[in-house]
Formats: C-alpha cells, sequence, structure tokens
C-alpha cells in the first residue's frame, strides 16, 4: 500500500514538475495507480467512469452560474462602485486607501468569486490612487495581493461549493455563513496591519464626503451588495438551494449590469459568456479527473495510511491540526485552491472528523489556509497578478507581505483551534 501512495503523490508531482497541466497530471497519476491492480484497458475504463461519476451532480450547475454571475461583475463596471462605497465607510481612517483597497477586495471578491479577478479589478483603480497619495508602490501591491482572497470565504463562494461536493456533501448553506467570520476577521486583520503601517509612515486620509456623495455612493453601490443579500438569504431561509440561487444571481446581475447600470450591452454579451465558459472549462475537467484519483486512493486505502502515519506521530488532536496546517500550507504554495481542496479533502477530513471535528469547520479552516497560498511565492496567482497590476517587481513586495503573512497565519491558528469562530453563525441561524 505504501508503494501505491508513494507512485500515485510521485508520479502527480513529477509531472507538475515537469510543466503538463495539472488536469493531465492527476488524470495520468490516477492511470497509473490504478495499473497496480488492473489492466491498462480496465484501468482507463475506470479513469473514464469515475470521471463521468465525478461530474454526475445538481449541485455543480452553481458553479457555472456563479461564474457567469462574476464574470458579468466583472465587466459590469462593479467594482468602481464598491470601492467608492469602501472609501465611504473607511476613507477616514489612518492610510484609508489601504483600508478602501482590503474592504473593496471583500465586497469584489465575494461578489465575483475570484481572488485573482478581485486582485485586477480594485488594483487597477486603487494602486494609481494610492502611488499618487505617496504610497510606497510595493507597499500599495501587497495590501492588495493579502487582501485579495478575504471575498473566497464570504459567500457566494464556489470554493465552498466544490469542498460539500469532494467532502460527500456537507451543508453548502452552513458552509456558506459559516464563511463570514473568518472572512471579516482576515480583512479586519489585514486592515490592523494596515493601519499600524500607515501611523508609521504617515499616509494620509480621505477627505470627508459631502452628504451628496455618500447618497450617490450609495445608490450606486447598494444594488451590486445586495445581491449577496438575496443568494444568502433565500439559502438560509430555505426559500432556493444554492443551485437555484446561482441561477437567481445570475438573472439579477443581467438586469443589474444591462438595465440599472447598463455598462453590459448585447454586443459585449457574447463576450462575457465564453469568458465565463472558459473558465468553467478549467474548473469541471479538474473535479472530474480528481474524482478519479479520489477513487483510486479509496482503492490503495490511502486516507487510512496517512492517517495511521500522522496518529503515530501524535494523539493529540492540537498537534495533528497544527500538522495538516503546516502541510497544507506548504501545498498552498505551489498548487491553486481548486485542485488542492479537491485532492486533499479526502485525505484529511477523516483524520480530522476522528477527533469529532465539524466538516464545516474544517472546510474554513481548509479554505482559510489555501487562500494564503494563493498570495506566497513561488506560484501564488495572485501575487503575480498584483505585482504586474502595480507595476512592480514580485521582489519588492514580499518584504512589506511579510507582516501581513504573520497576520494571515496568526488568524489561521485561531480560526483552528476555536471553532465557535465558524460554527457560531451556522448554529445561530441554521439550527
Amino acid at each position: 500500500m505504501v508503494i501505491e501512495a508513494a507512485l500515485l503523490f510521485g508520479t502527480f508531482f513529477v509531472l507538475m514538475m515537469l510543466g503538463l497541466p495539472i488536469i493531465y497530471a492527476i488524470g495520468l497519476a490516477s492511470l497509473t495507480t490504478l495499473c497496480t491492480a488492473f489492466s491498462l484497458d480496465t484501468s482507463a475504463y475506470v479513469v473514464a467512469q469515475r470521471m463521468l461519476a465525478g461530474l454526475d451532480s445538481f449541485t455543480l450547475l452553481a458553479i457555472p452560474f456563479f461564474i457567469l454571475a462574476g464574470s458579468l461583475m466583472n465587466h459590469g463596471g462593479i467594482a468602481i462602485r464598491l470601492i467608492d462605497l469602501a472609501r465611504l465607510i473607511v476613507g477616514r481612517l489612518p492610510g484609508g486607501l489601504a483600508h478602501c483597497n482590503v474592504v473593496a477586495n471583500m465586497l469584489f471578491g465575494s461578489i465575483s468569486g475570484s481572488a485573482v479577478a478581485s486582485c485586477a479589478a480594485v488594483g487597477s483603480v486603487m494602486t494609481p490612487l494610492q502611488k499618487r497619495e505617496g504610497y510606497e508602490p510595493g507597499y500599495a501591491a501587497a495590501v492588495n495581493i493579502a487582501s485579495s482572497p478575504a471575498g473566497l470565504l464570504i459567500p457566494p463562494s464556489s470554493t465552498f461549493i466544490v469542498y460539500s461536493l469532494v467532502s460527500g456533501g456537507t451543508s453548502i448553506a452552513a458552509l456558506f455563513v459559516a464563511g463570514y467570520l473568518p472572512g471579516l476577521l482576515m480583512g479586519l486583520g489585514l486592515m490592523v496591519v494596515a493601519g499600524v503601517i500607515a501611523k508609521r509612515r504617515g499616509y494620509p486620509t480621505s477627505p470627508r464626503p459631502s452628504g451628496r456623495d455618500v447618497v450617490t455612493t450609495l445608490l450606486h453601490a447598494i444594488p451590486s451588495v445586495l445581491l449577496m443579500v438575496i443568494v444568502i438569504g433565500g439559502i438560509i431561509t430555505g426559500v432556493f438551494t444554492a443551485t437555484e440561487a446561482s441561477a437567481i444571481a445570475v438573472v439579477y446581475t443581467l438586469i443589474l449590469t444591462m438595465v440599472v447600470y447598463r455598462t453590459v450591452t448585447f454586443r459585449t454579451l457574447p463576450t462575457i459568456v465564453l469568458d465565463a465558459a472558459m473558465t468553467t472549462a478549467i474548473v469541471l475537467p479538474l473535479i472530474a479527473v480528481s474524482g478519479a484519483m479520489s477513487w483510486s486512493m479509496s482503492l490503495e486505502n490511502i486516507p487510512q495510511q496517512l492517517s495511521e502515519l500522522l496518529l503515530g506521530l501524535s494523539d493529540n488532536p492540537l498537534v495533528i491540526l497544527l500538522l495538516i496546517n503546516l502541510v497544507i500550507l506548504c501545498i498552498g504554495m505551489f498548487m491553486d485552491i481548486t485542485p488542492a481542496l479537491l485532492i486533499f479533502t479526502p485525505i484529511f477530513l477523516p483524520i480530522v472528523t476522528q477527533f469529532g471535528m465539524d466538516p464545516v469547520h474544517f472546510g474554513v479552516v481548509l479554505t482559510f489556509n489555501l487562500c494564503i497560498g494563493i498570495c506566497t511565492p513561488p506560484v501564488g496567482s495572485a501575487l503575480f497578478v498584483g505585482s504586474s497590476i502595480a507595476g512592480v517587481p514580485i521582489s519588492s513586495v514580499v518584504r512589506p507581505l511579510l507582516p501581513m503573512f504573520l497576520m494571515l497565519l496568526a488568524l489561521l491558528l485561531l480560526i483552528t483551534y476555536i471553532p465557535q469562530i465558524s460554527l457560531f453563525l451556522p448554529n445561530l441561524l441554521l439550527n
């Protein structure tokens, strides 16, 4: 059994290092492992069968719909309206533009469902403003990069839908509600760091807005924020499921961008749909091949082997959780959040549930952990996008990112060892 585990992960990581797309690396690693138990023909048949089974889920329909809603938001000029709202809320704090960047990423990221899209959309507006007011470019980019994943924890979140699927049907409503406090904590923690740095460097605050500006900003931004209220409110009250909510989100976003804001036209709509389709064509095949890998791991009892290995190191739940977090942090530095969730949830979830950890709580911990990886070298997607948007080399961004990483790591431990941060709202609203 140890040989099969080494073969599976060894093949996967070797293929990844050779530059093969992750979809093929997962599929070929699964096929290679199954060949130790079956013939090549049978193994290929099993992989194809498990790929189809992995996509045979009504819940999965929510992902392309939420992706399309996010694409409409990205092209519909929503970012600038949410940035104006963020300036209204936190602009008067020391280093107001940095705080505004964090809040805008929380708002836009939760609506768009993409850390990279949020980093690009918010950063392209905020970074020039911060440079103009004397902010050090590397610091401005670091704030944008570190805060861009916060929206992935604040629903509606496609990441939680993927976790729900691969974890065996964990309640999407519970996961959505559980993400609120950790997402807010991530944003507030980064604002504390930004505030301390702003005080030391004497960064300015934003001017006090006039009453007319306040009303105009609210009127422009509230329809966008209302999307979250409609989607989450409907799911929590049981009016519709997460999949139905995703379709409602598309309809609402179409009306908002085409009728209310008039930033999307029938001429631009095909491009937006194509953009969403291309993103979906990346995510769904990943889910399919990960289904084959999960089945091959179950066949070879790999999760049980890893569980025995960890339990052999310690029987203390606190130590086990720390070890799992360290492993996931390392994985997040080299792998994007979706494939990491798909591959490692079936491995670690059975281990933590042995200690009585709630699957909802673990889903939040896992997502928060992998969110940190999005902005870490060597392959953090938000790191590259944020540096490119700001026009600064990665080397000048890493140093100002360090105190933000330390804050995120401290919050990760807090969320890991205090379950009620994640479970308080689900227990309050859904029980």
